[in-house]
């Protein structure tokens, strides 16, 4: 098997690994399980920009927060609609398309917001590209935060259809993990990463690094809009704030700290910050060991998470997997061709 392929069977291996608790543990071992494959959801979709083009984006949540409530304009059953969004338009307020229509829905919309907004941040280049995004969510958390008819606001949007378990976040994250990885393999994803490299060196053999960024951008808008579909129908509850800095940062954290220029780093990183996240929260609300009582520790998630990726960047900058992507150690190819020879 070619390594390429080695890589897309060994992370989907590894989510599946991953999300095997959630069928094993109790209720909250589930939903920690399901909120651990939309991070992924997301994770994967930040890296098809990031990751190839080299550029750090802080502006993805607002995709994940347009996408969540668009898709909510269409799942929510009419009757509630017409109570907690009474001013939506009339055609809107009429039609229930059910979880996957309304992920088309959220899905599409991201992705032409990003085709939208991506064309000022492709003219851009380093840290005036990732301020752009910066700028970009800043304008659509005012925007959401103050549009009641549309989203109730700063209040919390409930009525969501509870239609998301283990199985379903699951797979989509196995097919944004697909999606990821059949761009990268691309020609346009090749391209890219030679941008990622030497920009003028790129355009000057005939690649078209602004379009082809543009590219990347809208795919990775619309596989992060998935994630906050995802989210809302989860939980049950949509509020403006789970699109916001928090969930830009752990996101940003988790791709820096598994290698932010490989798929397997995004996956790595995201799976391994979700469990030790959950695993500070517990601490965090106190325990007891061996009869010591051990007080709550408010905040030692967050500052945990942020030692963590301190020490990351400080011994290997490159991130967990140093950028690399999983293929079969060596000595396993080896043995395999040696078989067949036989």
């Amino acid at each position: 098997m070619h390594a390429r392929w080695q890589t897309l069977f060994l992370l989907a291996a590894l989510i599946l690994l991953a999300s095997l608790p959630g069928y094993l543990g109790t209720g909250a071992t589930t939903r920690f399980a399901i909120d651990m494959m939309v991070k992924l959801v997301f994770v994967i979709g930040l890296s098809i920009f990031v990751s190839n083009t080299g550029v750090l984006s802080f502006g993805h949540a607002a995709f994940a927060g347009i996408a969540a409530y668009s898709a909510a304009w269409f799942t929510i059953p009419p009757i509630t609609k017409k109570v907690f969004l009474p001013d939506l338009p009339a055609i809107v307020l009429a039609t229930d398309l059910g979880f996957w229509g309304g992920m088309a829905v959220g899905v599409m919309l991201a992705a032409a917001t990003g085709l939208i907004i991506g064309v000022a941040v492709v003219r851009l280049a380093g840290i005036g590209a990732s301020i752009a995004t910066l700028a970009f969510l800043a304008i659509t958390h005012t925007t959401l935060s103050n549009t009641t008819w549309l989203t109730k606001g700063t209040a919390s949007l409930i009525g969501l259809p509870l239609v998301v378990g283990l199985p379903t976040a699951t797979a989509v994250a196995l097919a944004a993990l697909v999606v990821a990885f059949l761009f990268a393999a691309s020609p346009v994803g090749l391209m890219l990463r030679a941008s990622r490299e030497d920009e003028a060196a790129a355009a000057a053999s005939g690649i078209a690094v602004r379009l082809l960024r543009l590219a990347a951008f809208v795919l990775s808008a619309a596989v992060v809009g998935a994630s906050g579909v995802l989210q809302g129908h989860a939980i049950g509850v949509l509020s403006v704030g789970q699109f916001y800095l928090e969930l830009t940062f752990l996101t940003l954290a988790m791709l820096v700290i598994g290698g932010q220029r490989s798929l397997s780093g995004a996956v790595v990183g995201a799976i391994l910050i979700a469990f030790v996240g959950e695993a500070l929260r517990t601490v965090a609300g106190g325990f007891t060991l061996f009869g010591l009582v051990v007080a709550p520790m408010p905040g030692i998630r967050e500052v945990g998470l942020a030692i963590i990726m301190l020490g990351v960047l400080m011994l290997r900058p490159r991130g967990i997997t140093g950028n690399r992507e999983f293929v079969l150690p060596a000595w396993t190819r080896l043995a395999r061709g040696a078989r067949k020879s036989e």
